[in-house]
């Protein structure tokens, strides 16, 4: 067992709320480690500033290994935030990984995504728009900041909404909230062009449920919106029952509101 004061606490749990760290757990007699070496290595001068290398010889680390469930080696992992985010096992080549790093690594903007969410909590959002705009000006691909800037326009300005989230896909960690999204901006762009809906009876109280999810009134808004599920359902397309989900979306799972009305959406829809 080696006397290294090498301490992965600080050197990767610790250092990882700074920087993603890119941990290799290997040994000397594996062929395969020695074959990723070169590679991680190389992946790592290109990408500098993106991500520190830790090489962890699990003969002399048993310990570190067993707890973080290294089972084959090479298992390299990447540690952001002290938790594991990624990972892969076996020998890849030079091109392989940095395509799975380019993937799991963080936005190096994580900052000032942070500061953007932070200024949105504390109702500061004319703050917050400049630096969603700056992060997806350096970054276009980032879909939290696109999403995070559509919600921001999304009653101003909801075709400008709809362009930020434009490019988001359905493979995105944020598809579902884009989803919503665009559900509700088109909702909202109906509230200055209702001449874009059909002439109905449920025509006037569809557009104040709109109004009232737009106030962000939510529960009136929900129950007006289920009632025109079980009165009107193929009103717009169906547009009540899209509603519901746009808001559920919105509010997130977890929410007191969304627990109550998706059983009641559902009932609704199989009355």
């Amino acid at each position: 067992m080696s006397d290294s004061p090498f301490d992965f606490d600080r050197a990767v749990i610790d250092a990882s709320f700074t920087i993603p760290v890119l941990v290799d757990f290997w040994a000397p007699w594996c062929a395969p480690c020695r074959a990723l070496t070169p590679a991680l290595e190389a992946v790592a001068a290109r990408l500098a500033g993106r991500f520190e290398l830790v090489k962890v010889n699990t003969e002399e680390y048993p310990a570190v290994a067993q707890q973080y469930g290294v089972r084959g080696i090479p298992n390299v992992k990447l540690f952001v935030d002290g938790a594991v985010a990624d990972e892969f096992t076996g020998a890849l080549p030079e091109s392989a990984v940095e395509d799975w790093l380019q993937r799991a690594l963080p936005s190096p903007h994580r900052g000032r995504l942070k500061l953007a969410e932070g200024l949105m909590g504390a109702g500061r959002a004319g703050e917050a728009e400049p630096v969603l705009r700056q992060i997806l000006a350096a970054e276009p691909g980032n879909d939290r900041a696109a999403v995070l800037l559509a919600y921001l326009l999304l009653k101003a300005a909801p075709d400008e909404a709809l362009a930020a989230i434009r490019p988001i896909g359905p493979d995105s960690d944020q598809s579902d909230a884009a989803e919503g999204l665009r559900t509700l901006a088109r909702l909202f762009g109906l509230l200055d062009h209702p001449e874009r809906l059909e002439e109905a009876p449920a025509k006037s109280a569809y557009l104040d449920a709109i109004r009232k999810v737009r106030e962000e009134d939510y529960e009136p808004a929900l129950d007006q919106l289920i009632e025109l599920v079980r009165k009107a359902r193929s009103y717009d397309d169906g547009g009540a029952r899209k509603a519901c989900v746009a808001i559920f979306r919105l509010l997130g799972d977890g929410h007191e509101l969304t627990r109550r009305y998706r059983g009641q959406l559902s009932n609704a829809l199989y009355v």
